[in-house]
């Protein structure tokens, strides 16, 4: 069948690739993903499947083609032969601000999933706070410019502009969101991140040439953790965690943050919510830092959503009682509560060669 691969410009809470890579491979479409690691404020799938004990993240690839064609879905590191360039490239970026610009994103993005040999492309563009971009007209902008790159290249290529005003879901750290991920495969996951989740899957199964699979059925019966559970034994993980997702890293320290007034939360702010989890540990500056697997913050209100005047916002997992408090002021500042909000909108825009389609009418 035809090779799909899914890539998502980086946001907050971002673990849409754990739940639709095994929900793809489950409705019989291999899933062959080559990931990153977290660098600046965004995490990296890597990351969090290293929470898992035991997962191996760096196969040969031999063992990589192999075991997509045994199991049906295979996710590790990009190795250092695959774009050469774009390594040295991405360093220039770095040295010399041009991290955000559209043309060098789109060729780094594209290179990649070109040079691993994909068929068809879905692509996840964030926009807002907590994404490289900030606007959805310069999201569009980069969405038209990767869909006409992979649309030259002879490969269809869908692109989905997406909100990550607020993070995705409720959690954001790497055990945290691996939690988050086993819920949604089970079906008990948050509506924003399932519903992401069936759009981009529907879309993978559509663009691998498969007809139409009730995916949802997937997400309820069983078969799509049962799926993540065969990954995870394949590269040496302990597949225990699909059913008990306790024996993940779990920081020694729960503080709640609450709201200090009631009404309606108006913000939740990606950003800082992501720095928070930072200066917890979650994250890195440097290639070679060292990461807390255990550590993040955990929503328990989103945009939209009501709330009562002492009611928890949010649970800030940390490694110690300081380093919770030193991101308390952060976290609480991180929500804005109004007299009234409307939930926001998360799928925004759907690019093609055929142009811009809104979904957030």
């Amino acid at each position: 069948g035809r090779k799909v691969d899914k890539h998502s410009t980086g946001g907050v809470g971002d673990k849409a690739t754990l739940v639709v890579a095994p929900l793809v491979a489950a409705a019989g479409v291999p899933v062959a993903k080559l990931s990153g690691r977290a660098l600046g404020h965004s995490g990296g799938t890597l990351d969090k499947l290293e929470a898992i004990a035991g997962f191996q993240v760096d196969l040969p690839v031999e063992r990589f083609i192999d075991q997509v064609r045994r199991v049906g879905i295979a996710i590790a590191g990009q190795t250092s032969d695959m774009v050469p360039a774009d390594r040295v490239l991405y360093a220039l970026r770095d040295a010399t601000a041009t991290v955000d610009s559209v043309p060098l994103i789109a060729s780094s993005v594209m290179s990649k999933k070109l040079a691993a040999g994909a068929d068809a492309i879905l692509l996840d563009v964030k926009s807002g706070r907590g994404a490289f971009i900030a606007s959805v007209p310069e999201a569009e902008a980069l969405a038209q410019a990767l869909v006409r790159i992979g649309t030259n290249a002879g490969r269809e290529t869908v692109a989905y502009v997406t909100d990550m005003e607020q993070p995705l879901g409720r959690a954001v750290g790497n055990a945290l969101e691996i939690k988050e991920a086993i819920e949604t495969l089970a079906g008990r996951g948050p509506a924003d991140l399932e519903a992401l989740s069936l759009r981009l899957g529907a879309e993978m199964v559509r663009l691998a040439g498969h007809a139409p699979v009730d995916l949802r059925r997937l997400l309820r019966d069983g078969s799509a953790l049962h799926k993540l559970a065969q990954l995870i034994a394949a590269q040496d993980g302990d597949p225990r965690v699909t059913e008990d997702p306790g024996r993940l890293p779990v920081a020694p320290v729960q503080r709640p943050v609450t709201a200090r007034v009631g009404g309606y939360v108006a913000r939740a702010d990606a950003l800082e919510i992501a720095l928070a989890g930072k200066a917890l540990g979650a994250g890195r500056d440097r290639k070679d830092a060292k990461i807390d697997l255990a550590v993040g913050v955990v929503l328990e209100k989103k945009i939209g959503d009501p709330v009562k005047a002492g009611e928890v916002l949010a649970v800030i997992h940390a490694r110690s009682a300081e380093a919770a408090q030193n991101v308390t002021e952060r976290v609480a500042a991180a929500f804005t509560i109004a007299g009234q909000a409307q939930p926001r909108a998360l799928l925004l825009r759907r690019v093609t060669k055929s142009g811009i389609e809104r979904l957030d009418m």
